[in-house]
């Protein structure tokens, strides 16, 4: 069976950065619904669309097409007294809204002079990165699998 509108793939994938060191990579299948339902980057969707079972996909990201240019604007400082905990470290991670009220995921990167360097931009932001995977099924999705634009079951959302 090809990957097309509706199909629920599985596959093993490995994202590698412009060094070639190995950023994620799955040794069990991940799966999702294939088609337009934001469940996979998109240009990795059109690559997979028509694929077979024993396929393998390699394609190269630009920043646009993973995770987003690197926006300055996402950087801020704060000072230390703003976070609840003195605890604070580097590399830590929290949720804060923007000024729309979008979540954003912010994670320490420096702690100095009882000043603390935020960052919003995801850790890969303004990388190119290659993108690789092996299809490993590939099966028709139920009607509720579609209704609720994921996969449910084994690799999937569990009610």
């Amino acid at each position: 069976m090809q990957i097309s509108m509706n199909t629920v793939v599985s596959m093993t994938y490995e994202l590698r950065n412009s060094d070639g060191e190995v950023l994620e990579s799955s040794q069990e299948p991940v799966t999702y619904l294939h088609g337009g339902y934001d469940n996979i980057f998109p240009r990795v969707e059109e690559e997979l669309h028509g694929k077979s079972v024993g396929d393998v996909v390699e394609i190269t990201l630009e920043p646009a097409d993973a995770f987003g240019e690197y926006d300055e604007e996402l950087v801020q400082i704060e000072p230390a007294t703003a976070f609840p905990s003195k605890d604070i470290k580097v590399g830590q991670q929290f949720e804060g809204e923007d000024d729309t009220g979008e979540v954003i995921l912010y994670t320490i990167t420096n702690i100095e002079d009882g000043k603390v360097v935020v960052d919003g931009n995801h850790p890969w932001a303004g990388e190119r990165v290659l993108f690789k995977a092996s299809i490993t099924a590939v099966r028709s999705a139920s009607k509720e699998e579609v209704e609720h634009e994921h996969v449910h079951g084994a690799g999937g959302h569990h009610h």
